[in-house]
């Protein structure tokens, strides 16, 4: 007798091809059932992305990797973290992208901007961390775009052979929170170097628990 596969639960319980939060629609323009991947349009709007970018563009940073925080040529942008309670624009798109990710806005760490200039790339990593002590570990991301790039700068699954080209408003979700550690390895991921123009980003990372006070 044939042995059947229990396939693993998500986070998500995707059903049609419309995301639905605060009222909003989010058409899905692709989707990878595991580990579930799915490129969503539509997630903010060009106001929205224009905002974050101007909240962000005075304070970016080197980027720094891990829970070390350290710098390394793995991670070549620049970035910053924008607090919650201190933009109504950051507030209302955090609280929206909680009901999106299906997870309580608490357990989300401060949403980050990312900025990547000719050349400067993420290689592949994952997201979550791998020491077993880490308890309240990552578990889900949304990465959003922020602006066109003119060349280069996708997002890519070298695993899957996937590559999600920006585009502004639009988004890739991901979640590696399963008990099969081959489905969670299948989230490496990475953005490709940018060849024109420049690749702006938020990015949302999800907690197993609780992890600041709202």
């Amino acid at each position: 007798m044939a042995t059947m596969t229990v396939r693993e639960q998500s986070i998500l319980q995707v059903t049609g091809n419309t995301l639905r939060t605060a009222g909003r629609a989010i058409p899905i323009l692709g989707k990878i059932s595991e580990p579930l991947i799915l490129i969503l349009e539509h997630v903010l709007s060009h106001a929205e992305c224009d905002a974050l970018i101007g909240l962000a563009r005075d304070r970016m940073r080197r980027a720094r990797t891990g829970r070390s925080r350290a710098l390394s040529d793995v991670r070549t942008g620049s970035g910053a973290f924008l607090e919650e309670n201190e933009n109504e624009w950051v507030r209302a798109i955090e609280l929206r992208l909680a009901g999106l990710m299906g997870v309580p806005a608490a357990h989300a760490e401060p949403l980050q901007i990312l900025h990547y200039r000719p050349g400067e790339e993420y290689r592949p990593h994952l997201d979550y961390f791998m020491a077993e002590q880490v308890a309240n570990n990552r578990i889900s991301t949304l990465v959003m775009y922020l602006n066109d790039v003119e060349e280069g700068g996708e997002t890519v699954f070298p695993s899957l052979r996937l590559a999600v080209t920006p585009k502004k408003g639009n988004a890739v979700y991901f979640e590696y929170f399963y008990g099969d550690p081959r489905l969670n390895e299948l989230t490496l991921h990475g953005g490709s170097p940018v060849a024109a123009g420049e690749k702006w980003i938020a990015t949302q990372w999800m907690r197993r628990q609780r992890y600041r006070e709202l």
